[in-house]
């Protein structure tokens, strides 16, 4: 994913929680704001792999009567 570009968000944290990511940052020399961005997009990141593990497990009783995508697209060209 390419970040060219910045863009401010401002959010409101318990103190405590904002005094341990300050802390934390300083401890290992890294930026506060380059540390909570890792921190969203692997949030962000672990939810959505789990609406997935979700939506596979869902269609897990179809999964006999799927068909390969190479016959999918066999027959998609068939049709062009």
């Amino acid at each position: 994913m390419l970040m060219d570009s910045k863009r401010t968000i401002a959010v409101r944290l318990h103190s405590q929680v904002a005094e341990r990511v300050k802390r934390y940052c300083a401890e290992r020399g890294i930026k506060q704001g380059f540390f909570i961005e890792k921190a969203l997009l692997e949030k962000i990141e672990r939810d959505e792999l789990a609406e997935d593990l979700l939506d596979f497990k869902k269609h897990k009783p179809t999964e006999e009567s799927a068909i390969s995508f190479e016959d999918y697209l066999r027959m998609r060209q068939k049709h062009v």
